[in-house]
């Protein structure tokens, strides 16, 4: 292997960030991705890997992940700059034993650091994979407009907020059965926000972070971009909905019941109204 880009796993994060961008998601240096490697992966990019940098604190403690290895795109970095200049921009850090450090081992070449939102992504990385018995992978923030916009106009709160976008689609309940976590506003980039969005990962692989952006996990990249195009999809069909004056008719409650049973989903059931 000439380049450690032309490994799946990095083609495919790249192209994540190469999306999200092209979907007006991540102005500027808006959001952040990150991405469990797996045995395989991290074997394939041993070459590429360089184990010297000084350790740096995490700034929370994540021991459930000593010694893994991430991939993670950069603080301060723009997603449109990832497929152009990969090395610039992203970074894989190893864990260390006592999981409160990491290390850089490649990327980032130009200097910098992995994304503000690192501790928010590892301790949720923790807990994805503790209660998927490691199947979850990836975790990936963006900033989607008619999401963002929804924040403004819905109430903050996880019931309410998830019924007014499952009605949006049929498909939707199918893709986030088990609803969506609402964060209030909080400064970003702490251990606060990470302990806040941290409670709902333990029962949606969404959360929203009101007047900021959405949150979502999953086990691919493809699940986890999925997710989060869907999510923003319904948020866009109630944008227009509210804007058209509201809904006459909508999908009824027995047919969201009717959905999990054709589907065989496991539909929260304390968000239905029947």
């Amino acid at each position: 292997m000439s380049q450690i880009t032309e490994l799946k796993f990095m083609r495919e994060f790249i192209g994540v960030c190469a999306e999200g961008y092209r979907l007006g998601w991540h102005e500027r240096n808006g959001g952040n991705l990150s991405y469990r490697m797996s045995a395989e992966d991290v074997a394939s990019a041993k070459e590429f890997l360089q184990d010297g940098a000084p350790w740096q604190d995490i700034g929370t403690e994540v021991p459930g992940l000593k010694n893994e290895y991430f991939l993670v795109t950069g603080s301060g970095k723009h997603m449109r700059n990832v497929p152009l200049c990969p090395e610039e921009n992203i970074c894989i850090v190893k864990v260390d034993e006592s999981g409160t450090k990491f290390q850089i081992q490649w990327g980032l070449v130009a200097g910098g650091r992995p994304t503000s939102e690192l501790p928010t992504h590892l301790m949720n990385h923790e807990i994805k994979k503790q209660l998927t018995g490691g199947k979850y992978r990836v975790i990936y923030h963006a900033h989607p407009g008619n999401l963002i916009a929804l924040t403004f106009v819905l109430p903050l709160e996880d019931k309410a907020f998830t019924h007014e976008l499952w009605e949006m689609a049929t498909e939707n309940p199918v893709v986030f059965p088990q609803g969506i976590g609402i964060v209030p506003w909080m400064v970003p980039g702490g251990r606060d926000i990470a302990i806040a969005t941290s409670k709902l990962m333990y029962k949606y692989d969404v959360a929203v972070w009101a007047h900021h952006g959405l949150f979502c996990a999953g086990p691919t990249f493809d699940d986890t971009f999925g997710l989060m195009n869907t999510v923003e999809k319904a948020a866009e069909i109630c944008v227009k909905v509210k804007s058209m004056g509201g809904k006459c008719q909508t999908i009824p409650e027995k047919g969201f019941v009717q959905l999990a049973k054709d589907f065989n989903i496991e539909l929260n059931q304390g968000f239905l109204n029947c």
